[in-house]
C-alpha cells in the first residue's frame, strides 16, 4: 500500500489519537499478530471466540507501528493508537477512504461459483497491459476485501477484487468500499441457498454489484445466465455478454483436450485468436471468457487477451491435473455446491478415456443447502451415474449421493471413512482411468486424494 500518516488514519476512520503522533508512516495493515509487517497498522478485531485487544502488546512486540482499537487501553502503549467506535467499521472506512484516493480501475467479481478461477484468469489477462493487484487467497468478505483494497500499491493501475457472501445484504457494503468500475457476475447458482432461500433471492443479492455501477462502468455477464435480463435491467452500466458461441466476447470451435481446453477467442469484429487454457470444462471456458471481456472493457485487443489466458494458472484445488501410475487425477477439492458438482460431472463425462479406462468421481458432502440438502445430494449422485461415471461418496453426510447413484447404476460405493475410500481408490483404479475428487471444504476430500494418489 502507499504510505499513510497517522493523521490520514484518523481522518479516514474518524478516530481519536491515543498517545503521540510521532510522524511515522504506515505501509501495511494486518489483523493477524502471527504475520505483522514491520511498522504496520494492527487492527484489533473482535470475533465470536476472540478479542484481539487481548493481544495488543504481542502485536507491538511483533512489529506493529500503530494500533486501531475500540476500547481505551488499560496500560500505556509504546506506539500511537487510534480509538474508534468499532474496529471492523474503522477498517472498512479506512479501506473506502484509501480506495477513493487511488487512481485505479477496480474490477469486482461475484457469483455462486467460479469467482477465484475468474479472478485468476482476469489477473493474468489484465497483467498483459497493466500493473495489477488482485485478491489473495480467500480475502473476499467484509474483512478480507478491505484488506485487499489496502494492499493496492500506488503504482497499481487495476485492482481485481472477489466479493463473497453467505447472507442477504453482504454484497452492497463491499461494493460501497470498492466502488467498482467493472462488475463481473460469473453465474447465479444454489450456493448459500440455505440462507437465501431461492435462486431468485441469490440473483437479487448478486445484482447489488450490477446496481453499484455507474453509467461509465461495465457489467460483464455470461450468455447462459438465467438472470441476464434481470441484471441488465438493474444496472446503469454498459453490458458485455460473454459465452460459448454467443456474445460480444465468445469462444468458437471449443474442444476438450488431455491438457485442458482450446478455442478460438472472438472479441467483437476482431480476428479470432487461438487460446489454450490448462483446465477442462465448459464452465471454466465461461470463466475465461468473462475475464476476456474485462480486458476488452479496458481497451485490450484480442491478441493481448489471448496471451493472458494462455499464461493463466489457477489457484490450487480447481480442476488441476496430475498423473499417478498412469491414472489421471483431477483435483477439484477446493469447494462444492450442486452447480459446481454438476459442472465437474459434465467435465469428467466429456473427457476422453482409454479403451479399458473408467471415469471415477469421488464426492464429499456439500454445505449450506439447508432443507435442500437431502434432495440435492441425491440429485448429483443420480446425475453422475446417468453420465456413466463410477460414483464414490465419502463421509456420513454424503451417503445420499450414493443413494442417488445406486438407484441408477451398480457402479457406486459409499465410505464413511476417508482412509477406506482412499484404499479402495488405490486398489481399484488402474492406468488409463480418470479420477475426479470434489467436496465442500468441510468434506476434506484432499485427504482422500493425497492418500490414494500421493504427488511426488
Amino acid at each position: 500500500m502507499k504510505a499513510l500518516s497517522i493523521t490520514d488514519i484518523i481522518t479516514a476512520t474518524g478516530g481519536e489519537l491515543i498517545g503521540q503522533d510521532d510522524g511515522r508512516l504506515v505501509i501495511a495493515v494486518s489483523t493477524d499478530t502471527r504475520n505483522l509487517p514491520d511498522g504496520c497498522l494492527f487492527v484489533a478485531l473482535r470475533g465470536d471466540n476472540f478479542d484481539a485487544h487481548d493481544f495488543l502488546q504481542q502485536a507491538i512486540a511483533g512489529g506493529a507501528g500503530c494500533i486501531l482499537i475500540d476500547q481505551r487501553p488499560s496500560v500505556p502503549l509504546s506506539v500511537p493508537a487510534v480509538l474508534v467506535e468499532d474496529t471492523l467499521c474503522g477498517l472498512q472506512r479506512l479501506a473506502k477512504w484509501y480506495r477513493d484516493h487511488l487512481n485505479v480501475k477496480v474490477i469486482g467479481i461475484t457469483g455462486s461459483n467460479g469467482k477465484t478461477s475468474t479472478k485468476d484468469f482476469t489477473a493474468s489477462v489484465i497483467a498483459e497491459k497493466f500493473r495489477v493487484n488482485a485478491t489473495k487467497g480467500n480475502l473476499n468478505n467484509h474483512i478480507g476485501l478491505p484488506l485487499s483494497v489496502l494492499s493496492t500499491e500506488e503504482l497499481d493501475e487495476v485492482c481485481i477484487l472477489e466479493m463473497g457472501m453467505n447472507h442477504a445484504g453482504e454484497i452492497a457494503p463491499l461494493c460501497e468500499i470498492a466502488s467498482p468500475d467493472i462488475g463481473m457476475i460469473t453465474n447465479v447458482g444454489t450456493a448459500h441457498i440455505e440462507f437465501l432461500g431461492s435462486r431468485e433471492n441469490i440473483a437479487e443479492e448478486k445484482s447489488a454489484l450490477a446496481r453499484s455501477l455507474t453509467d461509465k462502468g461495465t457489467l460483464v455477464i455470461p450468455a447462459d445466465c438465467d438472470f441476464a435480463s434481470y441484471m441488465m435491467e438493474h444496472t446503469a452500466a454498459k453490458v458485455l455478454v460473454a459465452g460459448n458461441g454467443r456474445g460480444a466476447v465468445r469462444a468458437e470451435d471449443l474442444e476438450q483436450t488431455e491438457s485442458g481446453s482450446t478455442f478460438q477467442l472472438c472479441v467483437g469484429n476482431q480476428a479470432p485468436v487461438a487460446v489454450s487454457i490448462s483446465v477442462s470444462g465448459k464452465h471454466m471456458v465461461s470463466n475465461a471468457l468473462i475475464a476476456a471481456a474485462a480486458g476488452h472493457a479496458l481497451g485490450m485487443n484480442a491478441v493481448e487477451i489471448a496471451a493472458g489466458l494462455n499464461k493463466a494458472t489457477l489457484t490450487g484445488g480447481r480442476l488441476g491435473r496430475y498423473q499417478y501410475d498412469g491414472i489421471t487425477v483431477i483435483d477439484d477439492t477446493y469447494n462444492a455446491n450442486p452447480d459446481s458438482v454438476i459442472a465437474a460431472i459434465d467435465t469428467l463425462a466429456d473427457l476422453a478415456v482409454s479403451e479399458n479406462g473408467k471415469r471415477v468421481i469421488a464426492l464429499g458432502m456439500m454445505g449450506e443447502l439447508g432443507v435442500h440438502a437431502d434432495s440435492e445430494h441425491e440429485r448429483v449422485g443420480k446425475v453422475a451415474a446417468q453420465k456413466g461415471l463410477c460414483v464414490i461418496s465419502v463421509g456420513e453426510k454424503a451417503e445420499l449421493i450414493y443413494r442417488g447413484a445406486s438407484s441408477v447404476s451398480d457402479e457406486a460405493k459409499h465410505f464413511n471413512d476417508h482412509s477406506e475410500a482412499a484404499d479402495w481408490l488405490q486398489q481399484k483404479c488402474r492406468s488409463g482411468d480418470l479420477v475426479l475428487l470434489k467436496g465442500s471444504r468441510m468434506a476434506a476430500m484432499e485427504k482422500v486424494m493425497n492418500q490414494a494418489f500421493p504427488q511426488l
